[in-house]
């Protein structure tokens, strides 16, 4: 579903991203680990072109992504992604958050946009907030919305910028087990950047540890997070289990 070959990506004189390739298939569940400034954002945002690589390629689905307009348009109408913030329109309603780009985007009409917005509402447990505004929802339950309104737009792929690094550990719950339901039951392509270690042990097919601008190992959960095998890995999670 994503194929990234020899991706380098610089800010200026500053390497980013140094020769990394990763492949993502159908129905798997790919979760990034790593220290901060490791590049498991920047990654993310290549994907969708949020970013642009300078060297490398990328492929979503089979389709090689370009940099028009046009070409950006199209491979980002396969892919939804979820940040940190969750960017909600504050002036409007749940319900028109989650319909206003089936609309401007897919072209769907009223009542068929409403009907897939009502379902996923559902979907994550918040059938009864369609007519509030964000600013009366909680972080996790905004951080719900926001996954709503990212699959109403039936992506292939769905990418996940640490979805819980701005709730309080509370709230955190209640995003994680919407997401593990997508993964297990549904079986969404996700590719999630987060350090909740837990939700990496029980939804992800595979964790991949970036480190230097590179991807420093990669496994199943068993494999990379109970027993890494680079110096890098095993001096990260050392420095979780301390904490």
């Amino acid at each position: 579903m994503v194929q990234m070959r020899d991706i380098v990506k610089r800010y200026g004189h500053t390497t980013v991203l140094d020769g990394v390739n990763l492949d993502v298939h159908q129905g798997e569940v790919v979760v990034l680990i790593g220290p901060s400034g490791a590049g498991k954002s920047t990654l993310l945002r290549c994907i969708n072109g949020l970013e642009q690589i300078q060297s490398g390629t990328i492929t979503v689905a089979g389709e090689e992504l370009t940099y028009s307009e046009k070409h950006l348009n199209r491979v980002r109408s396969r892919i939804g992604m979820v940040f940190q913030s969750f960017n909600l329109f504050p002036h409007m309603t749940v319900m028109e958050n989650i319909v206003m780009a089936q609309r401007d985007v897919l072209g769907r009409g009223k009542k068929e946009s409403q009907e897939r917005a009502v379902h996923l509402l559902e979907r994550v447990g918040l059938a009864e907030k369609a007519t509030a505004y964000p600013d009366h929802l909680s972080g996790g339950q905004q951080q719900r919305v926001a996954i709503a309104r990212a699959l109403a737009m039936d992506p292939e792929v769905m990418l996940f910028d640490e979805p819980t690094s701005a709730l309080d550990p509370e709230l955190v719950g209640e995003v994680l087990q919407v997401m593990k339901t997508l993964a297990v039951d549904d079986g969404m392509t996700m590719v999630v950047v987060t350090h909740e270690m837990r939700f990496a042990r029980r939804a992800a097919d595979r964790v991949v540890l970036m480190a230097d601008k590179q991807i420093a190992e990669e496994g199943t959960p068993e494999q990379v997070l109970d027993n890494p095998t680079s110096e890098r890995g095993r001096a990260f999670l050392a420095e979780l289990s301390d904490e």
